[in-house]
């Protein structure tokens, strides 16, 4: 074939996927269109500059051209060597920071250093200071700047951005400072709204803290850990099938992380999370109905059950190995964890034998049950934490209203971001819907009441207690919510202020207030049961894949509810 041959059909190739130039032949590799869209963000204020060695800041909030040009129309902004300012976008980000220099009559514009910040005081410190690192993304870093140019910084996830021109070094000068929010352009299909702006906010948080974490793959933190872990993709899966519906990032990730754990392991090191990838993919059957997806999956599946069985003694005890794990504040207590993974075992072993009755493997099916009958012999002994007790009632080894006392002690109190989620939905099983609506309220409206734009990898409402703000400089006297807390991985600033698995009340509110839950795949079957609790009314919508159902439902002066409900031509309510 020659060379215009080759290039007249590499040119259609590549304009039937959405590109309207040619590239060499030996380049068609590479031509891959990334998921990702670019948004810019300017700067919203600046919070902080030296006292000395900083001109015209301010020049930086006014919105500019995004180009280098020969004249600006405003002085740059100007820091003497050793100052330096921070800068707030206004939301938390997943992407870049762009510098833009003017001309000056050195071509040698000297460097500045950059350091990301998720709060305002993760600018100020030291790497290697109270947990600060550069782990995944590095959020601290100097670099050399253009001359009438631009620069682009990072990527990395944060909302506020320190700029120094280091000591000893020379004056800078920026003609703008911009940020570029790098995330999946998809519609949300699922929305909430309700008499309650607080939940409304929360709603909104739990989605949005989700998409960030949506890039390539699914993510767990945009700081870090910036990696795919299953267990942690549970509660994203959730919020993605309330918010977004169908969509690749999540078939992608399952896929990824199986491709790369054989059966004998378990996934990302950790015995639960495999179990977790089976109850993902159950859950995201029921939303999608793509039956041809998980039929992908059965070979993997089959002997990933067959591998779990082993894991289970004469008189029913699971006995796990690999890291045992289900969330952190219970990592140090094995008689929590030992609750949590008897209940995640009879959970997944029946989850287990749905799947293989779809699939039509009768024999793996009768195995699910018989094994699952055997996990239930065994009642673990109550450690009384709150994670374990909620599984349990969630997989039916323990009845949820003796659990929802245990729950309800003490109020949101040993709860975690990540199963947090569970608790709340095992009170939901115990007809406390108004209790999870309180929990949500508090625990993860306490973290907006702070300052935050996403929710976090974990979160103590002791915190607060003197604590200031993360969108201010910690004033005298008060603690420091992201230095001075924090534990396990997640130390002092390396706690992960965007994390997906935090998202859970978004999907919760979804299906208890709105009150859709789907009973057939694909949603062809949903049942609508609202519960308001203190709620005057709610309304929104939820995705499924023939269209979005509409919901409102009004509390009438007898108690009762009135609903207005709209459903796509082809999904059925079922009373």
């Amino acid at each position: 074939m020659n060379f215009q041959l080759s290039a007249c059909i590499l040119t259609c190739t590549l304009l039937t996927r959405g590109f309207a130039f040619a590239l060499p032949p030996e380049d068609a590799s590479v031509a891959v269109k990334s998921p990702l869209t670019s948004y810019i963000i300017q700067p919203t204020r600046v919070v902080w500059q030296s006292p000395q060695g900083v001109k015209n800041a301010g020049e930086l909030l006014k919105p500019k051209s995004g180009q280098a040009v020969l004249k600006e129309p405003g002085p740059p902004l100007v820091l003497e060597a050793g100052a330096g300012i921070v800068l707030d976008f206004g939301v938390e980000i997943q992407g870049l920071v762009e510098l833009f220099t003017p001309m000056t009559k050195s071509k040698d514009p000297g460097s500045v250093r950059i350091r990301f910040g998720e709060s305002v005081a993760e600018t100020m410190v030291e790497l290697g200071e109270r947990g600060a690192q550069n782990d995944h993304a590095l959020r601290d870093r100097t670099v050399a700047l253009p001359w009438l140019g631009k620069t682009s910084v990072g990527p990395g996830g944060f909302r506020f951005v320190r700029i120094d021109s280091p000591k000893g070094g020379q004056e800078v000068q920026l003609s703008q400072v911009r940020a570029i929010l790098q995330l999946r352009d998809i519609p949300y299909v699922g929305s909430f709204k309700s008499s309650d702006e607080r939940l409304n906010r929360i709603w909104r948080t739990g989605a949005y803290t989700v998409h960030l974490n949506m890039q390539d793959y699914l993510w767990d933190g945009i700081k870090r850990d910036r990696l795919v872990w299953l267990g942690d993709m549970h509660p994203e899966v959730s919020v993605i099938c309330a918010v977004f519906g169908d969509n690749e990032v999540v078939p992608k990730s399952l896929d990824m992380i199986r491709e790369v754990t054989p059966v004998k392991e378990w996934m990302n090191g950790i015995s639960s999370y495999s179990m977790w990838w089976i109850i993902i993919q159950e859950d995201w059957y029921q939303q999608n109905g793509n039956l041809a997806y998980l039929k992908q999956q059965q070979p993997y599946l089959t002997a990933l059950l067959d591998r779990l069985e082993k894991y289970i003694s004469d008189d029913g005890r699971e006995k796990l190995d690999g890291m045992r794990f289900l969330d952190w504040p219970t990592f140090e207590n094995p008689v929590a964890v030992h609750e949590g993974l008897q209940a995640m075992m009879a959970r997944t072993m029946a989850s287990g034998a749905r799947l293989s009755e779809i699939l039509g493997d009768a024999a793996m099916a009768a195995r699910c049950r018989d094994t699952e009958a055997r996990l239930r012999k065994h009642i673990p002994a109550s450690s009384g934490r709150k994670s374990p007790a909620a599984l349990l009632a969630l997989a039916g080894l323990r009845d949820p209203a003796e659990v929802a006392q245990v729950l309800k002690k003490d109020g949101p109190k040993d709860l975690s971001t990540f199963y947090g989620f569970y608790v709340l939905n095992a009170l939901a099983e115990a007809g406390e819907y108004q209790t999870g609506l309180d929990f949500i309220s508090q625990y993860w409206g306490g973290m907006l009441d702070f300052g935050a734009t996403t929710f976090w990898e974990d979160f103590n409402l002791d915190w607060t207690k003197e604590a200031g703000r993360i969108d201010e400089l910690v004033p005298a006297g008060k603690k420091d919510l992201h230095g001075d807390f924090g534990a396990f991985c997640y130390v002092g600033f390396r706690h992960s202020f965007c994390h997906g698995w935090a998202g859970g009340p978004t999907a919760w509110l979804s299906h208890n207030v709105l009150g859709v839950q789907s009973l057939a795949p694909g949603c062809a079957k949903v049942r609508i049961a609202p519960h308001l609790g203190n709620l005057k009314w709610v309304e929104g919508t939820y995705p499924t894949p023939k269209g979005p159902i509409h919901v409102r439902h009004e509390k009438q002066a007898d108690g009762g509810i009135r609903s207005v409900i709209e459903l796509p031509p082809g999904i059925e309510q079922v009373k």
